[in-house]
């Protein structure tokens, strides 16, 4: 768990150094003025997104909160998982959009809040459902929610700051146009690189959850047959359904976009064809080793996800503790 803290805060570490950089550097040569606005407007966008974004979440995936009456099996596996993870219960929603899937957001422990969508209720079994559950509220539990989200709003600042330097700060002063133009490059440079931190924070916040799914009694092979389905199902819906979710993936358990290449990983493990991974099958990958090409290890960079072959890999190396 230090672990995963620990990369964490190294990469928010990281990427506030990246932003003091460039703010110093416009402050440097734009005056203090500039410096201090920048600074501003930073600040702001990092309070604006801790206070708005659980807001915004359940608008776009059109969330509505559950009572115990409502479904009493999906809310007696969230207290009962909870009650393993030692956090308090969150809230529990369904998202009433066709991806199969699930996912978990808020602002900390106290404001947590974990929610499946209609479609994977109908997909997949009590024993993976639980396995899925358990995978996003050790999100809660290991708190890179918060973190994930701070994170993200650094490239959109490096991106907000390169356009501005590049298409209007030379209009405003161009006796400075040189630097001007330099300074929207090298912030159009650290937007690609931050970007690339924070898919990499992603990709290792999930390893980190199968693990507490695991630690929290659910069977690797429940979770991967999880992972078989929910790429099956998503393989079955509209493009356009996935579209519209595209910019909140990196909060789903798989990204629905890969489905197609992901059934394909997977479908090489499921030996018996029976549509599940069952313990024999993950005991048979874990003595097998892993090559990607390298345009799997390029996708996989770009990606809110770890490879998926890669992921299932992990969890065949996990114990099973009931």
């Amino acid at each position: 768990m230090f672990s995963l803290h620990l990369r964490l805060w190294f990469l928010l570490t990281v990427l506030f150094g990246i932003i003091y950089t460039l703010i110093v550097l416009i402050g440097t040569h734009m005056g203090y003025g500039d410096f201090y606005f920048y600074l501003i407007v930073s600040l702001g966008l990092m309070f604006i997104q801790y206070m708005l974004g659980p807001k915004l979440v359940e608008w776009s995936m059109r969330v509505k909160y559950i009572k115990r009456q409502d479904n009493p099996k999906l809310f007696q596996m969230v207290e009962i998982l909870s009650m393993k993870a030692d956090i308090p219960m969150p809230r529990i929603g369904v998202a009433h959009i066709p991806i199969p899937n699930a996912f978990a957001f808020g602002r900390g422990l106290k404001d947590g809040r974990v929610c499946v969508t209609e479609g994977i209720l109908s997909l997949l079994s009590d024993e993976e459902l639980k396995a899925v559950l358990g995978h996003e509220l050790s999100h809660l539990k290991n708190r890179d929610v918060l973190t994930i989200t701070l994170l993200s709003v650094i490239p959109m600042i490096m991106y907000r700051i390169a356009w501005h330097f590049l298409f209007f700060g030379r209009r405003r002063n161009e006796r400075s146009g040189g630097n001007t133009v330099l300074i929207g490059i090298l912030a159009f440079v650290f937007y690609f690189i931050t970007n690339l931190l924070v898919l990499y924070a992603s990709r290792i916040r999930e390893y980190f959850a199968d693990r507490g799914s695991v630690l929290l009694g659910n069977r690797p092979s429940a979770l991967a047959s999880s992972l078989y389905k929910l790429a099956y199902g998503a393989a079955r819906i509209d493009r356009q359904d996935l579209k519209e979710s595209e910019g909140l993936k990196a909060f789903f358990i798989n990204d629905p976009s890969r489905a197609m290449s992901e059934i394909r990983d997977l479908r090489q493990l499921d030996l018996d064809k029976s549509g599940t991974i069952d313990m024999a099958e993950l005991a048979i990958l874990q003595n097998k080793k892993i090559k990607l090409s390298f345009a799997d290890k390029m996708l996989e960079s770009l990606s809110t996800h770890p490879n998926m072959l890669k992921r299932i890999k992990q969890l065949s190396n996990l114990k099973y503790a009931a």
